[in-house]
């Protein structure tokens, strides 16, 4: 029975209570019930047993705990991660207690049961075995599932902070107390012990009655009923406070499950459950916590992909509604080009380079992504673009027109930051071309791109490399321009023959 052990106040109060109330009942059931069993005092050498053999039993006990817990305390003073051994000690904890708590009522029992007679003269066999059942089996047995619940109670808002992440499953060497387990005790502490007593109390006071005279045995049966009205009342209040022990250390951990299952509902996925013991809820709890683990893996990989595509091209690729194992499309592919970059990068700063290309590629995704274009592709200072694949868009030409008038306006803004700040202005090109690809990933067994195959592709790239030749920034074909219903401003220029086409392509310049 230690006499103390961390955990607060509280629990040094449950602690003190627990063993009190042992006490108490212990005091009761051979008082009362077990009558035969006492024995008389037999003066100041009895008081000076007592006094030595509790506080040498409450002392060992106190040493036990001691050497057991403060390596726990000092851990968690220090932070960080604990190791192993330290870890197993914290989740074993609360069997650590009970362990030491029975121990000592075992020891009780044997020295006010054997040794104390054997001192005095009195022992019997059937004496001593009466006295260790009263003591261990009544009293010891209560006290010790009362002080395990509470320091297993009282350790729930510790054992987080040795398991952080949870993984109490990963400790091995610690008993379980299963659920059904911990009803099995409420049930034996609440109703096979009160029996137990009505029983002993029955034949003690039975075999009592036939010794007795008349008088003597009517004032014994009287006292009975008010000992069984006592017990049966006593009975029903510690069944209830047990049943509402147990049910708190079954109904917390799943209470704070499901309120951590409600934030994940919200869509807060930065939640977990607190992990509190290794028995199914705890386990319940780990499996929620890898769920969510898995989830914001999930969403990682979710808000990754939308950075490579819009939030709805995204979503219809990750809900499974756009195939993409290739298909013939009628797209508009986009491609814009810095121009001199050779030249400005070799009088800059590499690092300087980096900044200044990372700013111009998200000015310019932002305006295809706002026509609703996917950026296939970055290749050094170049920019590949598809409008109308993987999602379907009737409008795809008239959105990619739009896009590079949005890139050049972006453009002038963005250049006249930099020339604030010092910085030397930078020019594309772009080039755009309507026409039929195959659209679909592409690569090898581990890792694909979406990527378009076709003769629209080489062409919008050539458009592009044309507009230096001729000397402007935008540069759409004929097939796009048949596709815009003169929506937009558009200067003929001579037809234009490039490689790879025997006939000439139309092309014209965006005002």
């Amino acid at each position: 029975m230690a006499t103390s052990a961390p955990g607060g106040g509280r629990f040094g109060w449950a602690f003190f209570l627990g063993n009190l109330l042992g006490g108490l009942l212990t005091f009761f059931y051979f008082r009362f019930i077990d009558t035969a069993t006492s024995v008389p005092p037999v003066g100041r050498g009895e008081l000076v047993f007592f006094v030595i053999a509790f506080v040498a039993i409450a002392g060992t006990g106190h040493v036990i705990v001691d050497a057991q817990i403060r390596p726990l305390m000092q851990a968690l003073a220090r932070g960080g991660s604990p190791p192993p051994e330290l870890r197993r000690r914290a989740l074993a904890y609360p069997w650590i207690i009970a362990g030491v708590t029975a121990t000592g009522w075992i020891l009780a029992g044997l020295t006010w049961g054997v040794l104390w007679p054997l001192i005095a003269g009195t022992l019997t066999v059937r004496g001593a075995l009466r006295a260790v059942f009263g003591i261990v089996g009544v009293g010891g047995t209560v006290v010790t599932a009362l002080i395990f619940f509470a320091a297993e109670h009282q350790w729930r808002d510790v054992l987080p902070a040795f398991f952080p992440n949870g993984d109490v499953s990963a400790v091995r060497g610690v008993p379980r107390l299963p659920v059904r387990a911990r009803l099995l005790v409420m049930f034996v502490l609440a109703g096979v012990v009160p029996l137990v007593l009505l029983g002993v109390l029955a034949a003690t006071r039975a075999a009592a009655i036939l010794q007795a005279d008349p008088a003597t045995a009517d004032d014994l049966v009287r006292g009975m009923l008010a000992l069984i009205v006592f017990l049966l009342v006593v009975g029903v209040v510690t069944a209830a406070g047990l049943a509402l022990f147990v049910s708190r250390s079954v109904a917390g951990p799943l209470g704070r499950l499901r309120a951590a299952m409600a934030e994940v509902e919200r869509g807060d996925l930065g939640v977990s459950a607190p992990v509190v013991g290794n028995d199914e809820i705890g386990g319940l709890a780990e499996s929620f916590n890898r769920m969510v683990e898995g989830l914001r893996d999930r969403e990682l990989v979710r808000e990754t992909f939308g950075k490579y595509v819009s939030p709805e091209i995204r979503d219809e690729i990750l809900g499974g509604r756009i195939p993409l194992d290739g298909q013939l499309r009628e797209v508009t592919v986009l491609f814009a080009d810095l121009r001199d970059f050779t030249p400005w990068v070799e009088r800059s700063d590499p690092r300087q380079v980096v900044r200044d290309l990372n700013a111009y590629f998200t000015e310019m995704e932002t305006a295809i992504r706002s026509h609703g274009g996917l950026v296939l592709q970055y290749i050094g200072d170049e920019i590949e673009a598809v409008f109308g694949a993987p999602i379907g868009d009737p409008k795809h030409a008239v959105h990619a027109v739009s896009t590079a008038l949005e890139m050049r306006r972006r453009l002038v803004a963005w250049n006249a930051a930099r020339g604030t700040a010092g910085d030397t202005p930078l020019r594309h090109g772009i080039g755009i071309h309507t026409g039929p690809v195959i659209a679909g990933n592409i690569g090898s067994a581990e890792r694909l791109s979406y990527t378009l195959v076709g003769d629209a592709v080489n062409l919008a790239s050539r458009l592009q490399s044309l507009t230096k030749e001729l000397g402007c920034d935008i540069l759409v074909s004929g097939d796009t321009r048949r596709h815009l219903d003169g929506e937009f401003a558009l200067t003929p220029l001579p037809a234009v023959r490039v490689k790879g086409k025997s006939e000439e392509v139309e092309v014209f310049s965006l005002g």
